[in-house]
């Protein structure tokens, strides 16, 4: 099972950036496509971006296609998302989520719990 932890959320102005980064323990993470999603008060949760187990393939909501970018390092066990140019839009808390499925599953197993991220105008 895997367990994991993100990190790197806060406030920030519009405009500016911000890296999160989502920590995985207990299992082998180049076997799990890694992914962000997020919930802003009110609303659904949202995919964001997600990145392939080896990192080849990613993928972007439209929305923030062109300011943010997933990345992973598997020898440190981390996915990253890297923020820029946000938006009061942005606000949001931020989840990280693995699986085994080779790519896109339709549900994630594993879940974080979650970085809140806050962008003011």
């Amino acid at each position: 099972q895997v367990q994991l932890v993100e990190s790197g959320g806060g406030p920030v102005q519009a405009g500016g950036s911000l890296r999160l980064s989502c920590a995985a323990s207990g299992g082998t993470v180049t076997s799990y496509t890694l992914a962000w999603f997020r919930q802003a008060p009110g609303k659904e949760r949202e995919f964001v971006s997600a990145i392939s187990r080896v990192g080849a393939i990613t993928d972007y909501a439209d929305s923030v296609k062109g300011r943010f970018t997933i990345s992973r390092d598997n020898a440190k066990n981390t996915v990253y998302l890297q923020m820029n140019s946000l938006k009061p839009e942005d606000t949001a808390d931020y989840y990280c989520a693995a699986d085994p499925s080779i790519w896109r599953p339709t549900r994630y197993r594993y879940w974080g719990q979650g970085t809140q991220v806050t962008v003011s105008s």
